[in-house]
């Protein structure tokens, strides 16, 4: 085996591996790996996964099949709950900030009219209404999310899939088809990304999926061929950016960006480049300085999700919002909810709320100036309110109400390390001390609507008409639903622009 060169840069990663670890709080990531350890799992792979072509050969060419094969039938349903709870996402977005930012922006911008700018009255060019409806998307919480390689594909993928498919004509099954492609593509991607010192870089895997995603399914759409998809890969891979540090944005606004508009952005883009005749590098995978060495410590399990691609349909692993709040806060929403229904409580009748979230979760929804993101406003509305709507959970004049502040004070959050190995399944357990003496409690360790717990046609549809009626209205809400469930009887998705304007 050749003996690696150590350069400059990896002494440079060494030392920041090595400071970034030290200055972290024991127990909120796992330990750097020693330089001499990540030397020989470096070296391991040479001649094996780094330069092995069959990786990008296999995917690419499962990217450009995809778009022909029929989905099963549990497969197709599931994409389809995923495509509405998007579409309503989107919908409801297009009334917040960020929804709202990316409209005027868009107007300004004029364009090729390719696709509809949802919650708007104008097309713009399929780069724009993806960015635009990615905002959008990830506006409020409520779009989905997959655990397993901390993501929320559907913001992304979705919007960035409908932008291609409108621009290029595509029927409702090929879209379909794709929607599923992107999930399966961005899940692999941030699986790898996710695992072991890769968080210590601060590379966001909720940008990053998504991007590679978008990619794949708007390559589905345009019918690439194999090199064609190599290549709008690589300008991917080069546009592979976000950082970790989208947790200190305040008002949603960069945060809907870096998970959403982004990804879809540059998807689409790499793809009509390619497209247009741009040409790059045919494995941005393999050889020295490549994505997958610099982005993903857990490269070397990628082959393994390479070859069940077909089999396992990483849309079945995605989780869908009960509510529409942070996900850490789902399963103390649930469970709150629940308690206060079983129970018949009130405002009066409780002395304290004792919370427990996995410790990182706890620390994300922690009295933040978000309401969706703040768990002890939601847990003090939902007792107010005796239920959680979704104007509840997106009004910043509530959380200034005195009656609502003095009730969010009796609320404590804890971080729970019983919980510290799940952040990814996010259990809640909520406890509430009555002014009686009484405790009453639940625990929730898988929330409706995620992978352990899924949720039904209907109640998918109830949330979304929820979404959707104060935007389009009951009756285009009710078509827009029925548009969806028969998308395999779609001719065009420029037959759903009617619906999604304002």
């Amino acid at each position: 085996m050749k003996k690696r060169e150590i350069s400059r840069r990896d002494f440079i990663r060494a030392g920041l591996i090595t400071a970034s670890a030290a200055s972290l709080s024991p127990g909120i990531l796992k330990p750097a790996r020693t330089w001499a350890a990540s030397s020989q799992a470096d070296a391991s792979l040479k001649g094996g996964l780094m330069d092995q072509p069959n990786i990008m050969s296999r995917l690419s060419q499962y990217i450009v099949e995809a778009g022909g094969k029929s989905l099963p039938e549990p497969v197709a349903e599931k994409a389809k709950h995923h495509i509405l709870d998007t579409l309503g996402a989107m919908v409801s977005g297009s009334r917040l900030k960020p929804g709202r930012l990316a409209i005027k922006y868009i107007r300004t911008q004029g364009g090729t009219p390719e696709a509809q700018i949802i919650g708007a009255d104008f097309l713009s060019t399929a780069i724009h209404a993806a960015m635009a409806n990615g905002f959008m998307a990830h506006s409020d919480e409520t779009d989905d999310s997959h655990a397993p390689s901390l993501t929320h594909p559907g913001c992304a993928i979705v919007p960035a899939a409908l932008a291609m498919a409108e621009r290029e004509n595509a029927s409702g099954e090929a879209f379909l088809r794709a929607v599923v492609l992107g999930y399966d593509v961005s899940s692999r991607i941030g699986r790898v990304m996710g695992i072991g010192d890769g968080r210590i870089y601060g590379h966001s895997t909720h940008a990053i999926g998504p991007l590679f995603g978008s990619t794949a399914a708007a390559a589905s759409l345009v019918k690439f061929d194999s090199r064609q998809v190599r290549h709008a890969l690589a300008y991917s891979g080069q546009q592979a950016s976000g950082i970790t540090s989208w947790t200190r944005d305040e008002e949603h606004v960069e945060k809907a960006f870096v998970f959403a508009g982004m990804g879809a952005r540059n998807g689409v883009t790499s793809v009509m480049f390619v497209q247009h005749g741009f040409t790059g590098e045919d494995d941005i995978f393999s050889g020295e300085s490549n994505f997958l060495e610099i982005f993903c410590p857990g490269r070397d399990q990628l082959p393994r999700w390479i070859d069940n691609l077909g089999s396992h349909y990483d849309i079945t692993l995605t989780n869908i919002k009960k509510f529409s709040v942070g996900s850490p806060i789902q399963a103390a929403a649930d469970a709150m909810s629940s308690l206060v229904q079983e129970y018949k409580l009130s405002a009066g009748q409780v002395q304290g709320i004792d919370v427990h979230l996995p410790p990182q979760g706890a620390q994300v929804v922690n009295n933040r100036t978000m309401p969706d993101v703040n768990c002890q406003y939601i847990m003090a509305v939902i007792l107010l309110d005796g239920k959680l709507t979704f104007k509840a959970a997106q009004s910043y004049e509530r959380m200034s109400d005195p009656k609502v502040r003095e009730v969010q004070a009796r609320v404590n959050l804890i971080g729970d390390p019983r919980f510290a190995r799940q952040e990814r399944e996010r259990p809640g357990l909520v406890r509430i001390h009555l002014t009686d003496g009484r405790t009453v409690e639940k625990l929730v360790p898988a929330v409706r609507g995620t992978a352990d717990n899924p949720m039904t046609r209907s109640e998918v549809e109830v949330k979304c008409q929820d979404l959707l009626q104060d935007v389009l209205g009951k009756d285009r809400s009710n078509s827009l639903i029925g548009t969806v469930w028969g998308l395999e009887k779609v001719q065009s998705m420029r037959e759903l622009r009617p619906l999604l304007s304002a």
